[in-house]
C-alpha cells in the first residue's frame, strides 16, 4: 500500500499509519482524507488485529484540516469536506479491529475530530487537544460535536466547543477525552503495541462484535440498545472462536482463536 500523505507500516498483525505531512504539520487535506479513506478500505479486506494511527514529527498528529484550502473553498465545495471528513472518521469507526490514535503535538480541529474516532487515545505529556473552528467562524465538521459529547459529556463539550479552547494531555485524560499520558513518543507507541498485542489473544470474532455494538449504541432506546447487544451475543454462540474459546477454558489451556 502506497500513498502520498500517508506512510503504512505492518509488522505482523499490526498496522502502523502514520500521516505524512510535517511541514504542514500533517494538516488534513482532500488527498489526506481521500487515502485515509481508501486506506480503510484496504484493511478492512487484510487479516490483521490492530491499528496505530498516528502523526509525523513530535509537533503535531494533525494540526487541523488544510486551512489554506478551505479559505478558497465555497459553500458546495465545503460541504462536500465536511462529508469526506465524516465519511473518513465513519470509516475509522468501522474498521472490526482496535485503532489506537497516539497523539504527539496538537490534535486540533480536524486533528482532534480523527483521534476521536479510534477506539481510544494515548498521548504525550505534550500533546493538546482542542476543537477551535468557531476562532474562524466554523463549528467542528468532521463529527467532533458528536464524538466530543459521547466522550466528555454535554457540559464538557459545549464548553470546549464554545469557546474554542485547548486543553493539555493531562487535563484531556482527566475529562476523559484519553486514557492515557505517556513521558514520550517512544513510551507511548510502545504501550500502545502492547495493548494490541494483549487485544489479539482475545477472541477476533468477539472483539470485533463488541466493537460493533459500542459504536452503534448512541441514538437508541435502552430497549434498541439492549437488542443490539442480544443479536450480536447470538451470533458469537455461532462461531468457531466461541467453540474453541469454551472448550479451551474447561481444559485448561490457552484458546487458538480462528476469528470465525
Amino acid at each position: 500500500m502506497r500513498y502520498q500523505t500517508l506512510l503504512v507500516d505492518r509488522d505482523d498483525a499490526f498496522v502502523t499509519v502514520i500521516i505524512n505531512r510535517p511541514t504542514q504539520l500533517n494538516a488534513l487535506s482532500e488527498l489526506v482524507l481521500d487515502e485515509l479513506a481508501e486506506l480503510c478500505g484496504n484493511l478492512q479486506r487484510q487479516p490483521i488485529r490492530g491499528v496505530i494511527l498516528t502523526g509525523a514529527g513530535d509537533r503535531a498528529f494533525v494540526a487541523g484540516a488544510d486551512i489554506k484550502r478551505m479559505a478558497v473553498m465555497h459553500p458546495t465545495q465545503g460541504t462536500a469536506f465536511g462529508r469526506l471528513g465524516q465519511h473518513v472518521t465513519e470509516l475509522l469507526e468501522a474498521l472490526p479491529v482496535p485503532v489506537i490514535a497516539c497523539v504527539d503535538g496538537v490534535a486540533f480541529g480536524g486533528g482532534c475530530e480523527l483521534a476521536m474516532a479510534a477506539d481510544f487515545i494515548y498521548a504525550t505529556e505534550h500533546a493538546r487537544f482542542g476543537q477551535p473552528e468557531v476562532k474562524l467562524g466554523l463549528i467542528p465538521g468532521f463529527g467532533g460535536c458528536v464524538r466530543l459529547l459521547r466522550l466528555v459529556g454535554p457540559a464538557r463539550a459545549k464548553e470546549l466547543i464554545y469557546s474554542g479552547r485547548d486543553i493539555a494531555a493531562h487535563e484531556a485524560k482527566r475529562i476523559g477525552l484519553v486514557n492515557e499520558v505517556f513521558a514520550d513518543r517512544a513510551a507511548m507507541l510502545a504501550a500502545a503495541r502492547a495493548t494490541l498485542a494483549e487485544i489479539a489473544t482475545r477472541s477476533p470474532a468477539a472483539v470485533a462484535l463488541c466493537k460493533h455494538v459500542l459504536v452503534n449504541l448512541d441514538g437508541k432506546s435502552t430497549a434498541d440498545q439492549l437488542a443490539l447487544e442480544a443479536a450480536a451475543f447470538t451470533r458469537a454462540f455461532n462461531t468457531e472462536d466461541k467453540q474453541e474459546g469454551v472448550a479451551a477454558f474447561v481444559a485448561k489451556r490457552p484458546a487458538r482463536f480462528v476469528g470465525r
